[in-house]
This record gives C-alpha cells, sequence and structure tokens, in this order.
C-alpha cells in the first residue's frame, strides 16, 4: 500500500517543500539577525539542493569564469545550496541584510509553498478518487 504514495511527483513535491522549508529557515535567520553587526545575508540555491535531494548531479551546468572577480562575494556552502552573500553591505557595521527585501522573499517562498501543498493535495485527491 505504501507504493501507491511512492510515486515520481510525490517525491519532487516532497523535495519541494524540503527546500521551501530550508529557505524559510535562512530568510527567517536573516531576518533574526538583522541587527547583528557584520552579519552576511544568505540563501537557497534550489537547484542545487533539488539535484541533490533527488539524485541528479547531471543537470548542474558549471559556470565559467574569465577573469575571478566577476561573481566575487558569493561563496557556497559546499552540497548544502545555502549562498552566502559577502558582496553587498547596505550599512555601516557591515551587515547586509534589508528588511524589506527578506520579507519579500519570505512572501515569495510562502506563495511557492503554498502551490507545492495544493498540488500535493491534488495528488492525493487522485489517488483517493481511483481508490473510491
Amino acid at each position: 500500500m505504501s507504493g501507491w504514495l511512492d510515486r515520481p511527483v510525490l517525491n519532487v513535491l516532497q523535495k519541494g517543500l524540503e527546500a521551501s522549508s530550508m529557505r524559510q529557515q535562512v530568510l527567517s535567520n536573516n531576518i533574526a539577525n538583522i541587527d547583528t553587526p557584520n552579519f552576511k545575508r544568505s540563501d537557497v540555491d534550489f537547484q542545487t539542493v533539488l539535484g541533490a535531494a533527488l539524485g541528479d548531479q547531471s543537470s548542474t551546468l558549471a559556470m565559467k569564469l574569465t577573469v575571478p572577480q566577476h561573481i566575487s562575494g558569493l561563496t557556497d556552502g559546499s552540497s548544502s545550496g545555502i549562498v552566502t552573500d559577502q558582496s553587498t553591505s547596505m550599512r555601516n557595521d557591515g551587515n547586509n541584510v534589508d528588511v524589506d527585501s527578506e520579507m519579500s522573499k519570505v512572501a515569495e517562498n510562502g506563495l511557492y509553498y503554498n502551490s507545492l501543498t495544493t498540488a500535493i493535495s491534488l495528488q492525493l485527491s487522485l489517488l483517493r478518487m481511483v481508490i473510491k
């Protein structure tokens, strides 16, 4: 019976929910540290997170840099998909968190999460209809 729920579509949607949840935690951490001197904001690279979660490493395309300083300031958090932005500083204390930008990203992530939960609900209602 558990094989019914082990469908590729549901697996992708589940991994998307996990990535969205991780992004929510990272964005919340940014907002919580808005007054911390020298704190640098972070974000989640969905392509890396979903690719790693689904075991698909072939979908990532390596970027070629002609001069290393072209994309300076972005340090990758290994395979976790969390990227720290070191390039900008919004204030004199070295902190680069902008509350308006972070709140818009939180709202965007909330919409993404809600769309995924709606898609999962529709998939499960299809299974319910087949069972009936």
